[in-house]
């Protein structure tokens, strides 16, 4: 990977992995938003396990290229069997390779088998893969405290990001914003690949105060001074902050343009279907119309059921209250015949009141008239 071609390779194929991962993420939550469900790679119509195949092929050449071709006597040991000092970075670039490949091929068992955790297993072979890649670029055998370290650094923080949110869709597999911010970061990491490979490998963009130097068999950019170094620094960083905007703007207004080429589904029914569930709405309808009606039946049997010594104690109260009823009427039937008597009775009473108030001189008086 120290060079021109070995950065660029490289960063083309995953641009292009990550590239291919943001149109289908887009694709699919556009189309079926609810039955959205977030993959670490997608199948063709033609050949199922095309994006696993070309992955494979590209680790296999770049094991090739790193340990086979790339050396001057196309092989990476020394004579008594040892890893040169100048082969190391060569090793821990094949590594990631290896991690990669290896990802790929369990993939595709995985997809074949089946088993109950294979969404989960592939989320994981997907962590394993960028976690390699991060722990090897934290730790690699070049300098860094040069330009190139600074690059590497830069490119740790874009694969820290793919490995959290490959974690993270584990447990999140619905989330369109963790697939979505996964595969621009891998497509991130292509871009910033073939970023390096321009501007450490091609003497018009080195920058000013700064050189080009063999060193053990690789291309180093050195500095005169430390503020020449300083200087390269910052321009990496201010290189990094642009190409972030890119990005940004390049994945949301491709979010926007794939949204009206690919419009969500309708789900359709048929009349039948419909009919169908109106017939049992009114059913319903229907049975909640008699259970309200026999609610009040129910509600005493259950109590008849449930407590018959309160029933027994209602049915006396009941039977007290009616039996003082009775009675409050029958008095009142005797009051009326009492007062029907006493109104017979009272003017006979009026009237001998009357003829005992005459005197005898009155009566004459009455014969004589």
């Amino acid at each position: 990977m120290g060079s021109l071609v070995g950065h660029v390779l490289p960063g083309l194929g995953f641009f292009i992995i990550g590239l291919w991962h943001l149109l289908n993420q887009i694709k699919n939550h556009a189309i079926n938003p609810k039955s959205y469900t977030s993959l670490t790679w997608f199948p063709t119509s033609k050949i199922r396990y095309l994006e696993l195949f070309v992955i494979m092929a590209g680790c296999t050449m770049s094991i090739a290229m790193e340990l086979f071709i790339g050396p001057d006597r196309h092989q990476p040991l020394d004579p008594d069997g040892t890893i040169p000092s100048n082969h190391l970075r060569s090793f821990e670039h094949s590594s990631i390779s290896i991690t990669l490949f290896m990802c790929a091929a369990f993939s595709i068992v995985l997809d074949k088998i089946a088993p109950p955790a294979q969404y989960g297993l592939t989320h994981l072979l997907g962590s394993i893969a960028f976690g390699q890649e991060f722990l090897i670029f934290h730790l690699h055998s070049t300098d860094h405290m040069g330009v190139e370290g600074q690059y590497h650094w830069l490119l740790q923080i874009v694969i820290f990001i793919s490995l959290i949110t490959t974690l993270l869709g584990i447990n999140y597999p619905k989330s369109f914003l963790n697939s979505f911010a996964r595969s621009v970061s891998i497509m991130f990491q292509g871009v910033w690949l073939m970023v390096m490979g321009y501007m450490l490998y091609t003497p018009q963009f080195i920058p000013k105060g700064c050189f080009m130097n063999s060193e053990d068999g690789h291309i180093v950019v050195r500095c005169h001074g430390e503020e020449a170094l300083e200087r390269a620094k910052s321009l990496v960083n201010i290189e990094f902050s642009w190409y972030v905007v890119c990005i940004t703007i390049f994945s949301f207004s491709l979010y926007l343009f794939m949204i009206k080429m690919y419009p969500q589904k309708v789900e359709y029914q048929s009349l039948t279907k419909f009919e169908e569930q109106e017939e049992e709405n009114e059913d319903d309808v229907e049975a909640q119309k008699k259970r309200k009606i026999e609610a009040p039946k129910s509600v005493l049997l259950v109590t008849v059921q449930s407590d018959s010594s309160s029933l027994c104690f209602l049915l006396a109260l009941k039977y007290q209250s009616l039996k003082k009823f009775e009675e409050q009427e029958g008095d009142n039937e005797n009051d009326v015949e009492a007062q029907k008597k006493r109104k017979l009775e009272e003017p006979s009473s009026t009237f001998l009141q009357m003829g005992k108030s005459f005197t005898p001189m009155d009566m004459e008086r009455l014969k004589v008239g």
